[in-house]
């Protein structure tokens, strides 16, 4: 797409060139600095009041050794990660106030972070001169997503405050730029072997995901900031065209993300990013906001969209999504589409009603773009577009509510797909149910990554297992990974007051679980009274015990024959055959600390299991308030 559009013969005359290059006003242009509202400037010099004197944490060898030796990610992405937060808020601040209050403290970031061996983390220290090393190797130089963003943040530093850190002493600009070419700029042209990059051997049918873009977009924020060779700042983008056009290909036209919601602010969110560099960098010239796809990538996230920060998180990630809604907004007016600005400013104005004071934006590109749209979003709608139905033909996800325009009644979400999708979770066939914008049956997210989330030993963690998730087990046997374990027949129905999707998930499991056809219909009854329902239809090849799990955050209780109550502000019932199936109720203790924050220190798991071996059925689960 983008390759093909503008070629690399074209681009030296449309990139604007780097001494006239100006997406933002640096902090010695004030105009546009001292017109930002009071309530902003605030708030912004209070987060950078936070780390004046700041002793910078260490991050020493054995630091980075510890994930290698025990698999922990947290201990040194944790003091990382503060480092380039602590410095982002130092520079904003230094530009709002512009007095030099921050520069020493910003000096000291910018020289302890330029002194770091390697700017990712211990997990992504891939380096192939010396293969399975638990330090970095120098002198092989990966680019991960946070190199790539520590490389944006120096870049975005050395752009706004040059003047002032010239001032200081020209060695730090100067360190800035040497650092920058021989771990961002130099790699990123001269190499294709980064597989995120999608060009290099493409025989084994592997797909780019959001490193694509994220990485991209950080690599291109340095060659556009700070290279200052003309031809090499031109190839750099030629290469991000055609590293870019690899992601925009691997989507399928309903610009469904398969990595989850969790993911799109990494994925759709950050090729909206590049983007709007390659606009900017091109005087508008580089548009491509006219493509269905890249509207549709846009609009995947208001189709998932369930009530405030809840949203469907099929795959990784949590039930509750902090959107960039700056970002989303501006999107939205790109592509010209009122439901996507809508959640942007709506997200904005429920945030503002909360006192939150984040712009909700990661990383200096986004806030600065937050910063300075800030007078147009708050301008924006303030409610949000709650999608009546959509449907995904190409990942195969439905959603579906019950009041078109708002988040009261019951939510349905329910998906297909395969099980080798990105950030895959064995899940074909999961639903998941709210009602009044709050969680009834979930889909329980992921724990915090560690060595053993992208291993050969992903599937022994149980968030990544079907047995929970709100899926069936047959003679004791999951779901299977691959990309054969997929859903086959998948149909989508809106047959007013009805509502759903429906397919066969028997290839998704082994030949051990003895499944000839197990058809899956999901569907929400709008009127008269709001009603899910799950109906399986199934015959197996041998008798078997058959269970089927749901995963719940509210506390179950039986009552009477055939009748669970999921307790909450509002009572759900779920409805089940009482003579072919039993109900059992476990309950799950939660210590993950990413797991806790979403849904508190325990979770339950409801057991339907058959009451006696069975070789086929027809069961249908009635899920709703109006059956208590």
């Amino acid at each position: 797409m983008l390759a093909q559009r503008y070629a690399n013969d074209n681009l030296a005359q449309i990139i604007t060139p780097i001494e006239h290059y100006r997406p933002f006003p640096t902090a010695s242009h004030r105009a546009a600095w001292d017109a930002l509202s009071e309530e902003l400037r605030q708030g912004q010099l209070a987060a950078g009041e936070g780390h004046l004197g700041m002793d910078w944490p260490a991050l020493p060898a054995t630091l980075f050794m510890q994930y290698a030796r025990t698999g922990n990610r947290r201990n040194f992405e944790a003091p990382s990660l503060a480092r380039r937060l602590a410095l982002a808020d130092l520079v904003i601040a230094e530009c709002i106030e512009f007095g030099g209050r921050f520069i020493d403290d910003i000096v000291n970031g910018i020289w302890c972070i330029c002194e770091e061996s390697f700017w990712g983390v211990p997990a992504h220290n891939w380096g192939t001169r010396l293969s399975g090393s638990p330090l970095p190797d120098t002198a092989d130089r990966m680019i991960d997503l946070f190199a790539g963003e520590t490389g944006a943040l120096l870049a975005w530093a050395h752009y706004l405050l040059s003047e002032q850190l010239d001032a200081v002493h020209p060695v730090v600009c100067d360190r800035v730029r040497r650092e920058m070419r021989e771990r961002i700029l130099g790699p990123y042209l001269e190499r294709n072997d980064y597989s995120w990059m999608g060009l290099g051997d493409s025989s084994s049918g592997a797909r780019v995901n959001n490193w694509n873009p994220w990485c991209n977009g950080n690599c291109l924020m340095a060659a556009l900031l700070l290279e200052d060779d003309p031809e090499r700042r031109v190839a750099a983008v030629a290469k991000a065209l055609r590293s870019i056009d690899r992601f925009i290909d691997s989507y399928l036209p309903d610009g469904g993300c398969d990595e989850g919601t969790s993911y799109w602010g990494r994925a759709g969110a950050s090729l909206f990013d590049c983007l709007e560099l390659l606009a900017s960098a091109s005087g508008g010239q580089i548009n491509v906001y006219d493509d269905p796809l890249i509207a549709n990538m846009g609009r995947y996230l208001y189709r998932m969209h369930i009530s405030g920060d809840y949203f469907v998180n099929f795959a990784d990630g949590g039930a509750k999504v902090g959107i960039a809604h700056d970002l989303v907004h501006r999107y939205g007016r790109a592509i010209h589409d009122p439901q996507l600005i809508a959640l942007g400013s709506s997200t904005h104005h429920r945030r503002q009603a909360e006192k939150a004071t984040a712009l909700g934006a990661s990383g200096l590109y986004r806030r600065l773009h937050a910063l300075f749209n800030y007078p147009e979003l708050d301008a924006g709608p303030a409610d949000p577009p709650y999608v009546g139905q959509a449907w995904l033909d190409g990942i195969e996800v439905m959603t579906a509510r019950e009041q078109d325009g708002s988040d009261k009644g019951l939510f349905l979400a329910a998906k297909g797909g395969h099980n080798a999708e990105s950030h895959n979770h064995n899940d074909v066939g999961q639903f998941i149910v709210y009602h009044d914008g709050t969680p009834v049956i979930i889909d329980v997210g992921v724990e915090a990554y560690t060595a053993k989330t992208f291993s050969a030993q992903r599937y022994e963690i149980w968030t990544m297992q079907s047995v929970y998730h709100n899926l069936p087990t047959v003679n004791g046997v999951q779901q299977a990974p691959g990309v054969k374990s997929a859903a086959r027949d998948a149909l989508f129905a809106s047959e007013p007051p009805r509502v759903g999707m429906s397919m066969d998930i028997a290839a998704a499991y082994p030949e051990e679980a003895h499944i000839r056809s197990w058809r899956r219909t999901c569907s929400l009854l709008k009127e008269p009274t709001g009603e899910v329902t799950i109906r399986d239809q199934f015959e197996l090849s041998q008798p078997s015990e058959v269970t089927l799990s749901l995963m719940t955050c509210r506390e179950p209780r039986i009552e009477g024959a055939g009748t669970l109550v999921l307790g909450g502000d509002t009572d759900i019932a779920v409805q089940f055959d009482a003579e072919a199936l039993q109900a059992t109720i476990e309950r799950i203790e939660i210590t993950d600390a990413r797991l806790l924050p979403v849904w508190g220190d325990h979770l339950f798991r409801v057991l339907l299991s058959t009451r006696q071996s069975v070789s086929e059925g027809d069961w249908t689960l009635r899920i709703g308030p109006s059956l208590t």
